[in-house]
């Protein structure tokens, strides 16, 4: 059935939509490289006072209850800009990609939907739809030690693979899009040492 550009958005967008504005959704992670909806604009984009972290626990994907993993949430940090990329949604495609980014971004993750302004690469600023890490959930994990975070990364196995792959298909994907975050290679640097890898050569 075809929505209209009338229909409501989800219970999770009601308090943070607002109809006289252009629809945008900002994109830290892998809705940069994979959004996987509809879009009829996409630009490179600045969010100030929020930066990529792994602050989230996962038990499935990349952990289990018993192990947890640890994956990406955008967490507030006060001197902080995070790059990312905005994807301009039509009103008349809003309603069913709302419904798709809930079901993607909110299932069982410690993360909860905002509006906030980012700083398109052409000078523009606009408000736009996004998913921050949600300090009151039991998922989430904070500000996590660094040497700590490596060694729950290179221990943690869940459904979809290791948790240390999760990190190196990371800081590739970013790279491959022009984005380089020197906190993600040091903890990079930190599993490797964590194997041996520094040492020997042997590659994890």
């Amino acid at each position: 059935m075809q929505t209209s550009p009338s229909s409501p958005a989800p219970s999770a967008w009601k308090d943070i939509d607002d109809p006289d504005e252009e629809i945008w959704v900002y994109g830290y992670g892998s809705l940069m490289w994979r959004p996987g909806f509809r879009h009829a604009e996409t630009a490179p984009a600045r969010l100030a006072g929020y930066a990529r972290s792994f602050c989230i626990w996962s038990e499935h994907h990349r952990g289990t209850p018993e192990r947890r993993g640890l994956v990406l949430g955008l967490a507030s940090v006060a001197d902080r800009v995070c790059e990312g990329r905005s994807f301009r949604v039509r009103p008349e495609d809003w309603p069913e990609t709302a419904a798709y980014l809930e079901e993607r971004e909110l299932r069982g993750y410690a993360y909860r939907p905002a509006r906030l302004p980012v700083a398109l690469a052409d000078g523009r600023t606009v408000a736009a739809r996004c998913f921050v890490a949600d300090p009151t959930h039991p998922h989430f994990a904070g500000d996590i030690a660094p040497d700590e975070a490596a060694r729950i990364i290179l221990l943690a196995r869940g459904e979809a693979g290791l948790n240390r792959d999760y990190l190196i298909n990371t800081i590739q994907s970013l790279e491959d899009h022009g984005y380089h975050e020197p906190h993600l290679h040091d903890l990079l640097t930190r599993v490797k040492r964590l194997t041996g890898e520094l040492d020997v050569g042997a590659g994890i």
